[in-house]
């Protein structure tokens, strides 16, 4: 299905993670589709090297399991896209070509969910592992984007900082713009990854 459309060409394909591991390095893909679950290295575990060794390689974690946990791990070993093995064919092929130019995919009905489970178990912000690679947050900022880390709405946020909704929203857009990405899920992953938040 992948091969057959005009923009696209599989270039490799792995049994499981350790081949996955040494097609990468030879072939050097723009995207992978990992399984997570195979035999020997895990899918989690052939992102996080793939990652260590090729960090350009963008990588769609594609499983049949829609597990918070899963989703978490994705993300820190690097993943940017979380979809499950039962997509429309559609949504997967939409999902490769957005991921390939740079945005987050996960889709998975508990993506947020398990994004926000995590951070609750593991704690808040972390300001001093923040890089100095963008502009920095102010602590209104850093509030605001830990709730959206917790899978929040702005009308949600609105309340529990006892702000506007359209502060919310300038928050929202100041904060895009200082981490230097496109959307609300871009900003967590990134935030995630960079230990702005946990």
């Amino acid at each position: 299905m992948i091969g057959m459309q005009p923009d696209m060409e599989v270039v490799g394909e792995a049994g499981n993670g350790e081949e996955a591991v040494a097609i990468v390095s030879s072939v050097q893909p723009d995207l992978v589709l990992m399984d997570i679950q195979m035999p020997g290295r895990s899918g989690i575990e052939a992102t996080r090297d793939i990652m260590k060794m090729n960090p350009e390689t963008k990588i769609i974690l594609l499983t049949t399991f829609d597990i918070q946990e899963y989703v978490a791990d994705g993300i820190r070993a690097g993943a940017i896209g979380y979809l499950l093995k039962d997509a429309d064919t559609k949504v997967l092929l939409d999902g490769i070509r957005s991921v390939h130019q740079g945005a987050a995919l996960y889709q998975s009905t508990t993506a947020a969910k398990a994004i926000a489970q995590t951070l609750k178990q593991e704690g808040f912000l972390y300001p001093e592992k923040e890089t100095a690679e963008f502009e920095p947050l102010t602590e209104k900022e850093r509030e605001v984007l830990q709730l959206l880390a917790y899978g929040k709405k702005n009308t949600e946020i609105a309340d529990a900082l006892f702000i506007s909704e359209g502060t919310v929203k300038t928050h929202v857009h100041r904060i895009l713009a200082k981490l230097g990405v496109e959307d609300r899920t871009q900003a967590v992953v990134m935030a995630i990854r960079r230990r702005i938040v946990k």
